[in-house]
């Protein structure tokens, strides 16, 4: 009956016993399991406070590839799932809430894009982590934000390349590298709404403050940037920085961590435009609760799968963004 009811809407809160100790009862399920939880930068703070590990969607990606782990439960988007049983499909993956998705990989629709590639034969196709696997399966190399830069410029100077399905990105990487790589015309719905009006009046609050902005915005807000960078590379940033005071316009679960690094520095979430809300969350990272997760452990269901013949597909371009980064480690 769990199973049947479990996507309804607060069901899954009220069926949970109220006087349990969730974070006790989730360690004690992943050490009997021998499961480990992966929580992306933008999950709720009680779910970074309880996972093993908290990363980017690089990080995620390498930590999947190396656990020796029976089970991976991944508390992020289902993209980031697949992406965990194809690197790991011996394992089982698991994701709190089967919904969560990503505004980013829906505007990308694998029958779409692959028409749009075969359209255009002689090019290499380079695709964003935040899409579908099936995305993937037509994808030459996949990437992320903090190594996109590195990725493309391995490319000959030359080379024909789509880029998808991130236009912000696309076009913020064709600027600091000199590309003109063909851009799919998508977009995160969270990162597209940052306002530039509201960031330069935290600004004239905060006059010294360091605006640090994800590549997935819009160029105009990327203008005003003092770092633009992945959420690894902008929590980097702050970390190294003499700055005291922080405007960060990417989704806001970044800033736990980065209060965690730095507790004496101030970070401030820039908002939203049309919205009385202080900060930018995403509606499909936040799907994911404590206790989703906790009956997750338990019944180990929600599965993530992905049709053997689409993994074998897309472990390639995966293998070849990790081979790549690797490389760059050396």
């Amino acid at each position: 009956m769990i199973k049947e009811n479990w996507l309804k809407k607060g069901y899954v809160e009220e069926t949970v016993d109220k006087t349990l100790d969730l974070k006790k009862e989730i360690a004690q399920l992943c050490k009997e399991k021998n499961a480990i939880i992966l929580g992306h930068y933008y999950q709720s703070d009680e779910i970074q406070e309880i996972a093993h590990f908290i990363g980017d969607s690089l990080a995620l990606a390498q930590w999947a590839a190396k656990t020796d782990a029976d089970i991976i439960v991944m508390c992020g988007v289902h993209f980031m799932g697949e992406t965990a049983k194809i690197l790991c499909p011996k394992k089982k993956v698991l994701i709190p809430d089967l919904n969560a998705g990503c505004s980013l990989a829906d505007s990308c629709p694998a029958e779409e894009f692959a028409e749009f590639v075969k359209a255009h034969p002689d090019h290499t196709v380079i695709s964003y982590v935040n899409t579908s696997a099936a995305v993937k399966a037509v994808t030459d190399v996949v990437v992320t934000s903090t190594n996109a830069k590195q990725v493309v410029e391995s490319f000959p100077k030359d080379e024909k390349i789509i880029f998808g399905p991130d236009r912000n990105l696309g076009n913020y990487i064709n600027s600091i590298t000199g590309r003109d790589m063909l851009l799919w015309d998508g977009a995160c719905h969270v990162h597209e709404k940052f306002s530039i009006e509201k960031i330069i009046e935290i600004k004239k609050q905060y006059p010294n403050a360091a605006i640090l902005v994800h590549p997935e915005c819009k160029g105009t807000v990327a203008k005003l940037a003092d770092c633009i960078g992945s959420t690894a590379g902008l929590l980097k940033y702050a970390i190294a920085s003499d700055k005291k005071d922080f405007i960060v316009a990417t989704e806001s679960g970044i800033l736990y961590e980065m209060r965690n690094k730095c507790p004496e520095k101030n970070f401030i979430p820039a908002p939203p435009e049309d919205s009385g809300c202080a900060c930018n969350e995403c509606g499909f990272m936040r799907l994911n609760t404590l206790e989703k997760l906790y009956l997750t452990l338990k019944y180990e269901w929600p599965e993530v799968a992905v049709a053997p013949e689409i993994a074998e597909k897309a472990i390639k371009p995966i293998q070849k963004m990790l081979e790549i980064s690797a490389k760059a480690r050396l």
